[in-house]
């Protein structure tokens, strides 16, 4: 994002790119190859006006967003904690203790059964375990089905 003064006279005035209207101000903001109002570049999240707030702005998916929704929302890195593979804008995903995971890869270390919403886990370093394979539980003899919920409190719950 670049905050610059608007062109003189001798320039044809630019539109700006969130309002369409022309752009008379002093300064005028350039991001993602387009130009805008310093008024209208806002975060498509909490409405921030981003040359207010930063010199950055990170777009992903149709979406504009400041740094901090951008992390809330991608990770700091946009990517799967697990996989390291990039997380589509558009694409569902499952948060434990910062870190974001596409749905596939939110699974038990262990065993590798995919964990869903509502299902509890344990987090401990950085890996995730499913009851049954928690760091210090006694062991049962089988695991449970994916779907069946297990009675035993944990310290976490999916969403």
């Amino acid at each position: 994002m670049v905050n610059s003064q608007a062109p003189g006279m001798a320039s044809p005035p630019r539109l700006c790119a969130g309002c369409g209207g022309k752009i008379a101000d002093r300064f005028l903001l350039f991001s993602m190859e387009r130009y805008w109002h310093t008024r209208c570049l806002k975060c498509s999240c909490c409405h921030a006006q981003l040359g207010d707030i930063g010199t950055t702005c990170y777009s992903k998916g149709g979406m504009i967003l400041c740094r901090s929704d951008y992390i809330r929302l991608f990770g700091h890195s946009g990517a799967c904690s697990a996989c390291g593979q990039s997380i589509p804008a558009n694409e569902m995903v499952m948060r434990a203790q910062g870190s974001v995971y596409h749905l596939k890869c939110f699974s038990c270390a262990t065993c590798r059964n995919r964990l869903v919403p509502g299902d509890r886990f344990h987090y401990v370093n950085g890996t995730i375990f499913c009851e049954h394979d928690r760091p210090g539980a006694t062991l049962l003899t089988s695991h449970l089905p994916p779907l069946q919920t297990n009675p035993v409190l944990t310290d976490q719950k999916v969403c």
